[in-house]
């Protein structure tokens, strides 16, 4: 189930600090780049960051988030996490949905997303909800990020 979390409480911004500590140190290993900034993030960060954050609990216990920020009519995701223990289970397609479906009749034409050029699972997903690649910019030498989008127009 998806719902609003409230990453102003210390107790929320922990857990999404804990889960996305766990998440982002795997995606540092497929990709070769232990560089990646929410690596760095505290629950102090989390608490101030601007983003929406939506949950994915499962058995009670949260098992996933994506947070993004709307600017006029585009949407970026800027996190889309998931607990090790529940890779493969559906969670960030479930949470991908569900921002798909919140801003569907909305002023939101565009969405946007960027991750690691060698993280093939994560730019696979994105492609199955019909995100395009269209840049890679070199963050470090060897590294690379993929930045992706889907204008709405697209099915």
């Amino acid at each position: 189930m998806c719902e609003k979390l409230n990453a102003c409480n210390q107790l929320v911004a922990q857990d999404i600090l804990n889960i996305q500590l766990l998440a982002y140190k795997i995606e540092a290993e497929l990709i070769g780049f232990d560089g990646i900034p929410q690596l760095n993030d505290t629950v102090e960060s989390i608490m101030a960051s601007k983003e929406t954050f939506i949950g994915y609990n499962r058995s009670g216990k949260l098992a996933g988030f994506i947070s993004y920020q709307v600017s006029g009519n585009e949407l970026d995701i800027c996190r889309l996490v998931v607990h090790p223990d529940c890779f493969r289970m559906g969670t960030a397609n479930s949470l991908l949905k569900y921002i798909m479906n919140k801003y569907k009749y909305s002023i939101i034409d565009r969405y946007t997303v960027s991750t690691g050029s060698k993280n093939v699972p994560a730019i696979r997903l994105y492609k199955q909800f019909g995100f395009i690649p269209y840049q890679e910019i070199e963050i470090s030498k060897g590294i690379s990020i993929c930045l992706l989008a889907k204008e709405k127009t697209q099915a």
